[in-house]
């Protein structure tokens, strides 16, 4: 909520053209499959309107490594170019190179000192400079000095802690008050502060009175179950972590943590000083914009988070994340490089890493990556589940079967965190016919999965359902299967063509047609729904309308499997003996729900 409140002020206060050039365009370049990163041996061009469009071209690319040489160059030809110098500025900043976004800065604040987000930067260096004074002076030129604002509170807090003043810094806190996400974030960082000034009693009331707020907050567990371990209380600690691991099993956060104080040693204190208590408020504000679809602004303030303390696991795995889902596998794997080594999130980076490598192309290198992983820690399970799912997304099924194994044989009592392993495992030995272990492994993944979680029990009841009918087998419990798959996502075209398809399977052609045109309207993009309809609309007479769903499916670009029975059932219809296959089977990833 705060990030989204602060981005409309630097939406309202000019920033809106660097915004729409380096952080929207990107947005409607991947909905048009740009590809990512082309700086690699980039030559600026030889004029300022080149430099420009190039800079344009590579932030449409999701490149802003690429973006910002391009925006460095253009302002050396044009250096009193206002608007250039802003959209530059927010390029250098979202790329992560801080030297070149301060130096902007700078030159913005002199001509502009209302610019929220330049005065913004200015202060977080001085925080990191301790020249805390300054830091204040410039959070409150910005216009956002008001006790409403909650980032330049929370910052301007910290700032009197590294000035030696906690009392002011809980004054400055109290200022925060009326909405619930306010007294969160106040009284968090208030416990914080007091911690760090060793006034404990006040902290745990502080910090007690956020976890009590708000348990499902890893980081906010996470420091809490430190402060009761530093405080002698083990026990108290233990059970805030094992609350933590019934919501979210096998965090390994949380799992380093429950060693340590199982073993009655306190984890080490994670902020204790003003740098990184405003590493943390910046973190913070992140996660809530991120959480809720604003990535352009989680994005600037990860980097100035991770300016100030560089060892901030969580912000480093948070902004590899979004870069991974913005498209930027290249820049993911840079920040993932990042991690520091003594973190538990280091494995988790790693493993990432290996996937952004993958996203790449870089498949060859991706899988050596992952190998590496495996051969430092051969019982890493995320690391082997990783490797699977890479060789399943090629559709290498013996091979992805043969990695759940490994990894399927290292957990010596499986729970519900492992569900997917064995999911995947059954996807992948039924596309290497291997049913009967198929269908154990899918029973296994439905018996470790509750009934609340609907969309992870959906896509398992979908492929084995849709198996079973597939293979005239089990018909009755496999079509109670589907229509419970339906009843958990019944808004999933993909399932509701799998019970569509079930019933052309089974004969029952009025019914397949009412399921698969309600699955057409929720997904008439998709070319193995449009092909079912075909098949539908034949056998029950229409057959001109059959004829324009298999060429609307052609023409969706289906996989090329599938093409060569599209074609000839465009030629022939359904009256000739269907070849081996021929519309006898979804995709995997049709049957996977997508």
């Amino acid at each position: 909520m705060a990030v989204v409140t602060f981005l409309k002020k630097l939406r309202a206060s000019g920033t809106a053209a660097a915004l729409s050039l380096v952080l929207v365009l990107p947005v409607a370049a991947a909905a048009q499959g740009a590809t990512p990163r082309a700086s690699e041996s980039l030559e600026p061009a030889d004029t300022l309107e080149g430099n420009y469009l190039a800079a344009i071209v590579a932030g449409a690319s999701r490149d802003l490594g690429a973006a910002s040489v391009y925006l460095r160059e253009a302002i050396k030809e044009d250096p009193r170019n206002n608007e250039l110098l802003e959209r530059a500025f927010v390029a250098f900043l979202a790329d992560g190179s801080m030297p070149d976004a301060f130096r902007a800065a700078d030159r913005l604040i002199r001509v502009d000192p209302g610019n929220g987000l330049a005065q913004l930067v200015i202060g977080i260096r001085a925080i990191k400079q301790k020249s805390y004074q300054t830091a204040r002076n410039h959070l409150q030129r910005g216009g956002r000095g008001r006790a409403a604002d909650i980032t330049a509170t929370l910052l301007s807090a910290w700032s009197y802690l590294g000035s030696g003043n906690s009392r002011r810094a809980i004054e400055m806190l109290e200022r925060l008050k009326g909405e619930p996400s306010y007294n969160l974030f106040r009284d968090y960082h208030a416990g914080l502060i007091l911690d760090a000034a060793g006034r404990r009693n006040e902290a745990s009331k502080r910090l007690k009175s956020a976890y009590d707020a708000e348990k499902t907050t890893l980081r906010l567990v996470d420091l809490w179950a430190r402060f009761q371990a530093r405080s002698g209380d083990f026990d108290g600690a233990a059970a805030t972590y094992a609350d933590f691991d019934r919501l979210l099993p096998n965090h390994p956060i949380i799992r380093e943590g429950m060693a340590l104080v199982g073993k009655k040693e306190a984890p080490p204190r994670q902020i204790a000083t003003a740098q990184q208590g405003a590493a943390e408020v910046l973190y913070g504000l992140a996660s809530a914009g991120n959480r809720q679809g604003d990535e352009a602004a989680a994005l600037l303030y990860l980097r100035m988070a991770i300016y100030l303390d560089p060892s901030h696991d969580l912000a480093i795995l948070t902004l590899g994340d979004i870069l991974e889902r913005s498209r930027q596998p290249e820049d993911a794997v840079a920040v993932y490089d990042k991690m520091p080594l003594a973190s538990p999130l280091r494995p988790n980076a790693e493993i990432q890493a290996g996937l952004a490598l993958e996203n790449l192309g870089k498949h060859d290198e991706a899988v050596k990556h992952l190998e590496s992983v495996i051969a430092e820690r051969p019982d890493d399970v995320d690391a082997l589940a990783a490797l699977g799912n890479i060789y399943r997304s090629r559709k290498q099924f013996a091979e992805a079967a043969a990695t759940y194994d490994k990894a399927i044989d290292k957990i010596a009592s499986p729970g519900r965190a492992n569900w997917d392993l064995f999911y995947f495992r059954g996807i992948a030995r039924e596309r290497i016919n291997r049913w009967p272990e198929a269908e154990a492994d899918l029973r296994k993944a439905l018996e470790l999965l509750p009934d609340p979680l609907g969309r992870e029990r959906a896509l398992v009841l979908n492929y084995l359902g849709y198996s079973l009918v597939d293979k005239h087998m089990k018909l009755d419990e496999a079509l109670d299967m589907l229509r419970r798959a339906v009843e958990l996502r019944p808004r999933d075209g993909y399932i509701i063509d799998s019970l569509g398809w079930a019933y052309y399977r089974l004969g029952r052609y009025e019914d397949a047609s009412r399921e698969i045109e309600r699955a057409m309207e929720l997904r008439p993009s998709d070319p193995v729904i449009n092909d079912h309809l075909g098949d539908v609309y034949w056998k029950t007479g229409r057959k001109l309308e059959a004829k324009f769903q298999w060429n609307h499916a052609r023409d969706l670009k289906p996989e090329p499997e599938d093409l060569p029975n599209i074609l000839r059932k465009i030629e022939r219809g359904l009256d000739e003996p269907p070849s081996a296959n021929a519309g006898e089977q979804a995709p995997a990833e049709k049957k996977d729900g997508g």
